[in-house]
């Protein structure tokens, strides 16, 4: 090849990643004129892998041609919605952070006379009844109210319903035992057909409700909040808006627990915590 063809090459693929980047900032602000979910501040790089993804889903060729789609179709921007918000969850999931809660916060939470406990991005809810179990064995259940909220509406639907299919069930078990369980799972659910349905003293002190946590405010006191792994998809500015509202939601000497992969530093809260656990980023709010 010739210099010059080099140039256009180069210069064509120019154009074609900005052309791709107005799409996603108009796909983006019609999403959020529209229907007010706001995916602005979402990492671009994830989100652009799942946008794309949904338009090979939806037999479309282009950003431009989803844009099109979503604001015409409520169901396409809802499929759009379920997809983009990524309802990835398990029974006990990384059992040791269960095992470590049950540890060293059980302790802590015998001295509150009432329990509130959030867990942010709940997705499906199998997590929110893990930790229902884990407080029914360690016997503060009855005085604890779980707050498990999604933006995803079609995830809450589906929590609410406490089933699961029965074929995770093996997999939940044993991820029930690591987490130090002290019983048999199946003492929490019957078996019907190709799912199992949670027993209903579990679901008597879930409230499920949706919180879009890009948007929307604090809404209550927590001893406890849960936000594990959902803000490894948010940008910088959308990560510290979503800091300032967990240390709002948070009580006094209140527990976060995020996941894995995130933690304070560097959301200019970092002095407001102590460290738990640093293996599972377990922080209490000291002032």
């Amino acid at each position: 090849m010739t210099p010059n063809v080099y140039t256009n090459l180069e210069e064509n693929d120019e154009n074609q990643s900005e052309r791709e980047m107005i799409e996603m900032e108009l796909l983006l602000e019609g999403i959020h004129r529209m229907y007010g979910y706001d995916f602005r501040n979402y990492a671009l790089p994830s989100l652009r892998r799942r946008i794309w993804h949904h338009i090979y889903a939806e037999q479309l060729n282009s950003i431009s041609g989803l844009q099109e789609k979503v604001l015409h179709e409520r169901a396409s921007f809802d499929r759009l919605v379920y997809n983009l918000s990524i309802p990835v969850t398990e029974m006990f999931r990384d059992p040791n952070m269960f095992r470590t809660f049950r540890e060293k916060i059980i302790p802590l939470l015998r001295t509150f006379p009432y329990i509130r406990i959030w867990h942010a991005g709940c997705s499906t809810g199998e997590e929110v009844f893990s930790m229902a179990i884990l407080l029914h064995e360690e016997g503060l259940y009855d005085r604890s109210r779980i707050y498990a909220t999604d933006m995803n509406d079609r995830s809450l639907k589906i929590a609410k319903e406490g089933i699961v299919g029965v074929q995770k069930m093996e997999s939940y078990n044993q991820n029930y035992i690591e987490a130090g369980g002290t019983g048999s799972l199946s003492d929490y659910y019957t078996a019907k057909y190709n799912s199992v349905i949670f027993q209903p003293f579990l679901r008597k002190n879930i409230i499920f409700a949706e919180h879009n946590l890009a948007t929307d405010r604090s809404f209550n006191e927590f001893n406890v909040i849960f936000c594990r792994n959902v803000m490894i998809y948010f940008d910088d500015t959308l990560r510290k808006r979503v800091h300032n509202l967990l240390y709002d939601s948070l009580s006094n000497f209140g527990v976060l627990v995020l996941g894995s992969k995130e933690s304070t530093q560097f959301t200019g809260y970092e002095d407001c915590y102590e460290t738990l656990d640093q293996r599972e980023k377990i922080y209490r709010k000291i002032k």
